[in-house]
């Protein structure tokens, strides 16, 4: 069954590998930033832009491909860091491309500026967009981004 115009957007969240020690691992990288702030935050914009969101999160590279999988029919599109899984998972990048669901890539940290094997998103060119080293911020952006892409192209 097509979904009305008019009905709320539907946008899952995938949180990768290691995200669930957020506030306690790596400090200079991401601060005292706890998962349950990255996911507050996310839903209360959710809610500011009237967009329904799940969250979660997963340290398993085939979770995260059968989610895709799974939750295309559901979701409008999908947010998803990928972790380290971001600059080697050739998988997860075929899955991307494969669904057919617009998906941005969020980053809490530069990646760029990090580690020279954290330069390289396997998954960057199969997505929409990526947004990266703004902490919570770039989910944010992530969310405006996509709520404001799954508009125009109802347009």
């Amino acid at each position: 069954m097509a979904k009305q115009i008019n009905e709320m957007k539907r946008i899952f969240i995938i949180h990768g590998p290691n995200l669930n020690l957020l506030g306690s691992r790596d400090l200079v990288q991401y601060g005292n930033l706890t998962l349950d702030k990255v996911n507050s935050a996310i839903r209360r914009k959710a809610r500011e832009l009237d967009v329904e969101t799940r969250i979660i999160q997963t340290n398993h590279e085939g979770r995260i491909i059968d989610i895709l999988h799974r939750r295309r029919k559901w979701a409008d599109g999908f947010i998803i860091n990928p972790g380290a899984l971001t600059h080697y998972s050739y998988a997860i990048r075929d899955a991307i491309e494969g669904i057919q669901t617009p998906v941005v890539e969020a980053h809490i940290s530069n990646i760029y500026e990090r580690d020279d094997f954290r330069k390289t998103s396997v998954t960057k060119e199969v997505c929409a967009a990526q947004f990266y080293g703004k902490k919570v911020d770039s989910y944010l952006e992530a969310l405006d981004f996509l709520a404001q892409h799954l508009a125009k192209n109802l347009e």
